[in-house]
């Protein structure tokens, strides 16, 4: 009976689970998303696909993945919610048949100096329990073989209650054995400050010797402190101090004084440099003291732990022969056979969860790095990589996995591997959304939703949803383009010259000499982890001529936009304040314009604890940010507001002629339309920019730099199909007008475009760092000597 029932298919209870086969979503209406309705199949490979900007990440990120984690999120206690992020509701209607979500995205992973990719996973936590186990010398519990924990000892009274009011002091000590170096915390390396960066020993401080930015004559906090403390003779040349106030005006130790009666610290010159420029992370310095602390401060390997980060007892102890050290600075995948070798029974689950632990870094095609490599050094495509480590042995099943181009950074050759892996985690029962503009990976969809017809205002809508072959039948965008493919230049440019790079050794570099060709379009390619970025960014020069665009994320709150972020808004509050007779400050929304309602925000947040803050339409400025007087000052008949809520294609005209007329804001408004950025608002806050356009806005930011070298990483990623041709357009553009264009990229329409191309390889990590190919584009494509070769080969149908 029971097992008749339980196979019954035509049974009501079956039929209900069965109409749950679907992930359904009616009215989304999140950014530019325009009533949105989609029903995507459930436990299917699913890729959104259309141009930067169309909105794919607003329906798959803001809005099904987010509603997903609130609703999980609502499912813990209201003190539990009190201490994790607050989500609103996304603009939707309905969003049915949602399962739990996870999310697999491109953000960076923390740059904490101490953070590397063996903190990032599992494995250092397994490998430091395998040497507390068999090490030897032993040295103590796990705790002794990590970098982040410091040794402490500490012994005294301590205090008892013992009821009625009875206390007795009892003598206690306390120990903790850690791995951490002393003498880098942990770090690896150590700041050797050049001192004459600092300060000119020839003057007085009262004469202005400190060269340190920021540091006026006037001010409190700095250079009075010194001057007035009574600790050092402000009117005696610091080379003339003796040995003891030289001691007190570099290393002297925190001490209160009175200057003009106001209560301040004094602290020796090398410990506060240290605490205020030297601990922050460099990106987040401002560009006049990131070039400062470039020039003044020199980075080495700690002499005491050899860069390793570790104690003295931590590198000690051993296994067959190899310290901890010695195993996180290994290649994963070397490390991996290693731990297979081990045959000790009595830690064999251990062995067996850090082996399959490794062996999903080598299935990833991240077989290459090192566990202590430093995660902020990982590029968008290998953090991304990283995360999915932890879900590739994962039990659970009928759960959303959610990607976001998983191909960024992988070479033609990698790319089949991951695609392998969606293939895996779909089968397992999971339904797997991925953002893609890789036609290699939309070949695999089982189903495609094409989002556009363009982007920003002109996108937000469903050109198409079906299956591979409807999109290449259909008349969209992306269908259009799915099999394009760039031809080989019948005729390459000549270099001007050439750029020489002899016996580069960074990271897996092995002794490369190379000439880069200088006056045309040079592509440096090759697999994932062959030396690329290590070749290019690690020895061209970075100086004077040199103009590099990385993939570093851009830093801005929502009060930051393209205006702000370019420059472009100090031009123009110059035109109105000219215009009108005014400060320019009044036409700036984060200074004396401001609306006093919201503060220029626009909106008035409210914060409801752990339920999701509420935010509202400012009623004073009704969403402008300025106050009502700033805005009866008008330049061509717009006022600051209108000029903001501009696109940029729109704003060009503007400003090109007339009583508008404005040189400076039109170069750069030229600047962000030859990268396609037309369709962007002037005052659209950062925030709601995807990867790709914000990788074109720094583009667009880096071309008014002066420079004869550009050097861009992947400046496809993020991009669609039709978009590449368009940045294929402003690369030559860029030559043509006598600058060299150096390229790292892995994108075949760009190696086809090439002048030149350099292959590195053969391989990843230690089984790359050579120079596998020089020449031409239909050189390689006619030697196929290798994987690029082959892989281009078949692009151009060779």
């Amino acid at each position: 009976m029971t097992t008749a029932s339980s196979t019954d298919t035509g049974s009501p209870a079956r039929r209900g689970a069965e109409s749950h086969d679907l992930l359904r979503v009616h009215g989304a209406r999140v950014n530019n998303l325009k009533d949105v309705s989609v029903e995507i199949p459930k436990r299917r490979l699913t890729v959104f696909t259309g141009v930067s900007g169309s909105g794919k990440s607003s329906l798959v990120f803001d809005t099904i993945a987010a509603e997903s984690q609130r609703l999980i999120n609502e499912t813990y206690s209201a003190f539990v919610q009190g201490f994790m992020p607050t989500l609103a509701r996304p603009d939707v209607d309905v969003l049915e048949g949602l399962t739990t979500a996870i999310v697999v995205d491109q953000e960076r992973l923390g740059a904490d100096p101490r953070s590397t990719v063996g903190t990032a996973t599992d494995a250092n936590a397994m490998l430091r329990i395998l040497f507390s186990r068999l090490g030897q010398p032993h040295i103590g519990p796990p705790n002794a073989f990590a970098f982040n924990v410091p040794s402490v000892r500490a012994s005294g009274a301590i205090t008892v209650e013992r009821g009625a009011g009875k206390t007795e002091a009892v003598k206690a000590t306390y120990q903790r054995t850690g791995g951490m170096c002393t003498r880098c915390e942990g770090r690896g390396s150590v700041s050797d400050i050049d001192l004459s960066q600092l300060y000119d020993d020839t003057k007085s401080i009262a004469e202005g010797a400190f060269t340190i930015p920021g540091w006026k004559s006037d001010s409190f906090w700095t250079v009075r402190v010194y001057a007035e403390s009574g600790i050092l003779d402000p009117n005696k040349p610091i080379r003339r101090f003796t040995k003891k106030e030289m001691h007190d005006f570099l290393y002297g130790e925190p001490t209160k004084v009175k200057v003009e009666g106001v209560n301040l610290t004094y602290e020796g010159l090398i410990p506060k440099i240290q605490k205020s420029m030297l601990s922050k992370d460099r990106e987040a310095l401002q560009p006049h003291i990131r070039e400062f602390v470039d020039r003044a401060v020199t980075f080495t390997a700690c002499p005491e732990c050899d860069g390793t980060r570790l104690s003295e007892a931590a590198r000690s102890s051993k296994v067959a022969g190899i310290s901890i050290a010695d195993a996180c600075a290994m290649q994963i995948s070397d490390l991996a056979a290693w731990v297979r070798e081990r045959d000790e029974p009595t830690v064999a689950p251990l062995l067996a969860n850090l082996g399959r632990t490794l062996d999903s870094f080598v299935e990833i095609g991240l077989g290459y790095l090192a566990l202590d490599r430093p995660s902020g050094s990982l590029s968008g495509g290998e953090a991304q990589r990283v995360k999915m480590v932890r879900h590739l042995g994962s039990s659970l099943t009928d759960v959303t996995y959610v990607f976001d181009e998983p191909t960024t950074g992988l070479h033609p050759h990698d790319i089949a591997r991951m695609n392998d892996l969606l293939l895996r985690l779909r089968d397992k029962g999971n339904t797997v959304l991925v953002v893609e503009h890789k036609p290699q990976t939309i070949a695999i969809a089982d189903h495609v939703v094409d989002l556009g017809p363009g982007a920003g205002t002109a996108g937000g809508t469903v050109c198409f949803e079906g299956t591979v072959e409807g999109l290449r039948a259909g008349d969209t965008v992306t269908g259009r383009h799915l099999d394009d493919r760039a031809a080989l230049k019948e005729k390459t440019r000549t270099p001007s010259g050439v750029l020489e790079i002899r016996g580069a050794t960074a990271h897996n570099l092995r002794e490369v000499d190379v000439d880069l060709p200088l006056g045309v379009l040079c592509v440096v390619t090759g697999v994932a982890g062959s030396g690329k970025s290590s070749l290019v960014h690690g020895s061209v020069p970075p100086g004077a001529g040199v103009v590099s665009v990385d993939q570093g994320p851009i830093k801005g709150s929502r009060r930051s936009n393209p205006a702000t972020y370019t420059g472009l808004l100090d031009p123009i509050r110059k035109a109105f304040a000219k215009a009108n007779g005014v400060k320019p400050a009044l036409f700036s929304a984060n200074s004396e314009g401001a609306c006093p309602g919201c503060n220029g925000a626009g909106v008035i947040y409210t914060d409801l604890a752990m339920m999701a803050g509420v935010a509202t339409t400012c009623e004073e400025c009704e969403g402008k940010r300025f106050e009502a007087s700033v805005l009866d000052h008008h330049l061509g008949g717009r006022d600051i507001s209108e000029v903001l809520a501009m696109p940029v294609s729109e704003a060009l005209e503007f400003f090109a002629d007339g009583e508008a007329r404005t040189p400076a804001a039109h170069r750069i408004l030229t600047r962000l339309t030859d990268v396609g950025l037309g369709y962007l608002t002037l005052g659209q806050p950062l925030t709601t920019l995807s990867g790709g356009e914000r990788q074109r806005l720094k583009l667009a930011t880096h071309m008014a730099e002066k420079g004869g070298v550009y050097v861009l990483d992947e400046p496809t990623t993020g991009l669609h199909l039709a978009d590449v041709a368009q940045l294929l357009q402003l690369l030559d553009r860029l030559v043509d007008a006598g600058k060299s264009v150096i390229v790292v990229e892995h994108h075949p329409a760009v190696m086809a475009h090439a002048d030149w191309i350099v292959d590195l390889g053969p391989g990843a990590g230690h089984d790359g760092g050579r120079i596998v190919f020089e020449g031409t584009p239909a050189d390689l494509v006619a030697a196929r000597s290798t994987l690029t070769g082959e892989h281009l080969a078949d692009y151009v149908g060779a």
